[in-house]
């Protein structure tokens, strides 16, 4: 029975450093996968500028609102700066219908648990003419895009 005793306790030491092994073989072949996240480009193209009306115009697949003034536009982030709900444009403030922050029609914090204001994102003309995005760009409130005006 003695010699059987040994013989497991042999067996599970060498199965131990068998796994403790293979175990560290696995984590340096994990080493050449490296974690990547998949994330929407932060450029991106939105319409032709004379696509959109004077004044806040929502786009819900980015979730901003471009405003255009004459031939002026900027881009404001529809992400509320609390929580990250989406805010609504009420005529003449936004409005987070989650936790109750307003903010003006720059995107200054007026009322609620909003720590910053709505962040402006560069936005220009591509060259096939559409308005081009930058999302990982912020601007200065004030900032905007004039669009070229065409020679007669």
């Amino acid at each position: 029975m003695e010699t059987d005793r040994r013989t497991i306790l042999r067996w599970l030491g060498k199965g131990s450093v068998f796994a403790a092994f293979i175990a560290q073989i696995g984590a340096a072949a994990r080493a050449f996968f490296p974690n990547v996240l998949y994330e929407p480009p932060s450029t991106f193209k939105l319409e032709r500028p004379e696509d959109y009306p004077q004044g806040y115009s929502f786009n819900s697949e980015h979730r901003l609102f471009v405003v255009r003034a004459a031939n002026k536009f900027h881009v404001i982030s529809a992400i509320c700066t609390h929580l990250g709900c989406t805010v609504q444009w009420r005529g003449t403030e936004f409005d987070c219908p989650c936790h109750g922050s307003r903010f003006d029609a720059n995107g200054n914090v007026i009322a609620g648990p909003a720590p910053r204001p709505l962040p402006w994102f560069e936005v220009s003309l591509s060259p096939d003419g559409l308005l081009e995005v930058d999302s990982a760009e912020t601007v200065p409130q004030g900032s905007a895009f004039t669009t070229p005006t065409e020679k007669a």
